[in-house]
Order: C-alpha cells, then sequence, then structure tokens
C-alpha cells in the first residue's frame, strides 16, 4: 500500500520544508527538481503545485495550507489545474516499454498517434486556471524526446496564463541543456535517518516499534521509500525468507523461489535482495549480484517467468557455496 496524495504533500512539507520555503516564493516560469532516485521530489513537485494555487493560510514553511478548494482537489487526485506527464510505459501491444521516452505526442494531440496521453500539454494550457495556477509537472525529464522537448520551451519562454512547468529528474546530465538554462535548479538531497523515522512514527500515528530500523536503513534517507512502506516492508522480508532459503536444501530454494516469483516486484525486490546480500564476503556478493541481473534480463526478454526464478535459485545457491 502506498502514501495517499494527501499524506504524501503532507511528508514533503515535514522532510522537504526549506525547499518548499523557496519555491512558494518562486515567480519564473520553469523549475528544475533533481536528485537520486525515490529521494521525494515527485511528493515535491505536487507539493509545489499546490502552494501555487493554494487559497487559504500558509504552514510554517510556506506549505499549502491542506483545506481550501484547491488544496481538497489535489488531495483527491482531480485538481483541474495540475497535469502530470510520464515517460510511456507500455508499448502498444500492452508490454512493458523498453525505452522510456516522453514523445512530441505527450505535448501535441495531433502527434499522439498511439493516444497514449488522455491531456495533452498544449491543449491543457489553452484553459484558463480553475484555481490559481496552471502547473505541469513534467516526472523524467531526462527522458524528453528532442522534438517534445523543442515543443516545450516554447510554451516554457511565453507560458498561456502564466503557467507553472516543473521539471522532475534523477540524471541532470540526462536532460537537454536548453531544458537546463530555461529552469531553476533546486537538488532534493536525502533526508537525516532521526528524520526518517519520525516521518514514519507519524505514518504509524506514533504507533510503538514503528520506525522500523531495516526499513531506515534501507531508505538511506530516501524520503520517497517511506511513501511505499508497507510494499517496501514486504520486499524486504520476502528477499530474507529466500535467502534463507537458498541454504536449506534444493526443494527448498526452488519452493522459496516459486514464491518469490508470485509476489515479485520489479520496482523493489531488486534492490531488497541486494540489502539483504549487503553483509556478504565480497565475492559472493558480487556472484549473487551478477544472477540478479541475468534474471532481470530474462525478464525484460519476456523469458519464462517460472523457469527464470528456478535458474536464478540454482544460480544463488552455487554463488553462495550451498551446491
Amino acid at each position: 500500500m502506498t502514501l495517499s496524495l494527501s499524506e504524501s504533500l503532507q511528508g514533503a512539507a515535514q522532510l522537504h520544508g526549506p525547499l518548499l520555503e523557496q519555491t512558494g516564493v518562486f515567480r519564473g516560469n520553469a523549475l528544475l527538481l533533481t536528485g537520486p532516485a525515490r529521494v521525494g521530489k515527485l511528493a515535491l513537485a505536487w507539493a509545489v503545485a499546490a502552494q501555487h494555487n493554494c487559497t487559504g493560510g500558509r504552514g510554517m514553511y510556506g506549505e499549502a495550507c491542506g483545506q481550501c478548494p484547491s488544496c481538497r482537489a489535489l488531495a483527491a487526485g482531480a485538481h483541474p489545474d495540475v497535469l502530470l506527464v510520464e515517460p510511456r510505459a507500455t508499448t502498444t501491444t500492452g508490454k512493458t516499454a523498453r525505452r522510456r521516452i516522453i514523445p512530441i505526442g505527450a505535448v501535441l494531440k495531433s502527434r499522439d498517434k498511439s493516444r497514449d496521453y488522455e491531456v495533452h500539454v498544449f491543449e491543457f494550457l489553452e484553459v484558463r486556471p480553475t484555481h490559481r495556477r496552471r502547473v505541469v509537472i513534467v516526472q523524467g525529464a531526462e527522458f524528453l524526446g528532442l522534438e517534445a522537448a523543442n515543443a516545450l520551451l516554447k510554451l516554457v519562454e511565453e507560458p498561456p496564463h502564466g503557467a507553472l512547468f516543473v521539471f522532475v529528474a534523477e540524471d541532470l546530465r540526462a536532460v537537454l541543456p536548453t531544458i537546463v538554462s530555461r529552469s531553476a535548479r533546486l537538488n532534493v538531497s536525502p533526508v537525516s535517518d532521526p528524520a526518517l523515522e519520525r516521518a514514519l512514527l507519524r505514518q504509524s500515528h506514533g504507533q510503538q516499534g514503528a520506525a522500523d530500523p531495516d526499513l531506515v536503513a534501507f531508505a538511506a534517507g530516501r524520503a520517497g521509500v517511506l511513501e511505499h512502506a508497507e510494499t517496501v516492508h514486504a520486499a524486504l522480508t520476502g528477499a530474507a525468507e529466500f535467502t534463507d532459503a537458498l541454504g536449506e536444501g534444493l526443494l527448498s530454494a526452488l519452493e522459496a523461489a516459486e514464491r518469490l516469483e508470485k509476489h515479485w516486484d520489479p520496482a523493489w525486490h531488486p534492490e531488497a535482495l541486494r540489502f539483504v546480500w549487503r553483509s556478504l564476503p565480497p565475492h559472493q556478493r558480487a556472484r549473487a549480484d551478477a544472477a540478479l541481473l541475468a534474471l532481470q534480463e530474462a525478464l525484460e526478454a519476456y523469458a519464462s517467468p517460472s523457469l527464470s526464478f528456478q535458474v536464478l535459485a540454482l544460480r544463488l545457491r552455487e554463488a553462495l557455496g550451498h551446491a
């Protein structure tokens, strides 16, 4: 289970308050939020959108009030003035896209031949804001295609109705220089472990023992991990159980591989396994990582999942000296 958008906005204010102080007074056309994966950039982008449309009183860091009509609409996921643009996640046949890209079709309806996007940036910005300001969040700005970026530049330079663009990127070097040069850049840094622990306790309403030390260590300052705390905890538990089963015999290892396949989450399990293996001797960790990479490549090539996980178990038993 993930946090609701409302909870995510609250978390952004608690963990990245000083940045919200800066974005709250920003009057330019474009912001570029950069930082490591899962550090909380997208949650901060939503918080910025909330700020620039809020009509109520501001919080300690200038964050949105959370109570006005605009804030309630955003928390409900139905804000008329905020558009999220992301790379295509699937191909026209419904399979996971191997090459992530934000195409020109995300910007112009006439160029969206495969109808990947329900709302297009150009048409979205033609309409006057319902509340205060139209905001376009571009998640994965490094995946903007050249045509899409060039089309956006015209809008960024002269945004209709004073719209705001919030570009979000993990790899600054991969963002087109024309986007970087026209944006005010803010770096979203990892936060401290005590701050993450306090955030976890707030999420669980102060229940004793909620700040799982393994979860905090896994997060390593990445606030975005907390938005998926239950999912990550399940992945860590499954990774530990699978690794333990590898040493219990071949049958146990294959049964554990089957369970892992059923619950496999490509977003979290690979990293959870590597986290569980962090205390292994370097040579074993390297061989285990190679086996995991082979599994990921097999799954991306649409190989048989059940066979791929069985092969993973066999390779890991050999890598860890259990064969």
